[in-house]
C-alpha cells in the first residue's frame, strides 16, 4: 500500500468508518443506561416491593401502612432512576463532546509524528 493510498483511505473511507464507530459507541451508551426505559418508568414503584392493594374489608391501619409502603417505594424508585438519568446524561454529553473533538482532530492525526519530530529538533519538552 502506497503512502497516497493510506492518505486516501484516511481522509475518505477511514473518516466515515471512524464517525460510524463513534455513532455506534454513542448508541451503546444510551442503550446501556436505557434512558427511554428510565424516563418511561420514572414514577413507578421500586421493584414493586408492596404493589398489592388492600381489599375493601381491610382495616384503615393496614390500608394506611400499604399506602406508605407504596409511597416510599415510589420515592426510592424515582430517586434511583433520576440519579441514573443524570449520570447517563452527563456521560452522554461528555462522550458527545469527546467524539466531536476526535472527529475534528481526525484529519490532523497523520501529521502528529511530523510535528513531534519538529518539536524534538527544536528541543521542546512536554
Amino acid at each position: 500500500m502506497t503512502l497516497a493510498e493510506v492518505f486516501f483511505w484516511w481522509y475518505a473511507q477511514g473518516w466515515k468508518v471512524f464517525i460510524e464507530k463513534i455513532r455506534i459507541g454513542f448508541s451503546s451508551i444510551t442503550d446501556f443506561f436505557s434512558m427511554d426505559s428510565l424516563i418511561r418508568t420514572l414514577f413507578k414503584p421500586f421493584r414493586q416491593i408492596s404493589a398489592e392493594t388492600a381489599g375493601t374489608d381491610a382495616s384503615l391501619d393496614l390500608k394506611f401502612q400499604m399506602f406508605i409502603d407504596r409511597l416510599i417505594s415510589r420515592i426510592i424508585g424515582f430517586s434511583s432512576r433520576l440519579i441514573l438519568l443524570v449520570i447517563g446524561l452527563f456521560i452522554i454529553v461528555v462522550s458527545g463532546i469527546l467524539g466531536l473533538l476526535l472527529i475534528i482532530l481526525w484529519p490532523l492525526i497523520p501529521f502528529f509524528p511530523i510535528l513531534g519530530i519538529i518539536l524534538t529538533i527544536f528541543g521542546v519538552n512536554l
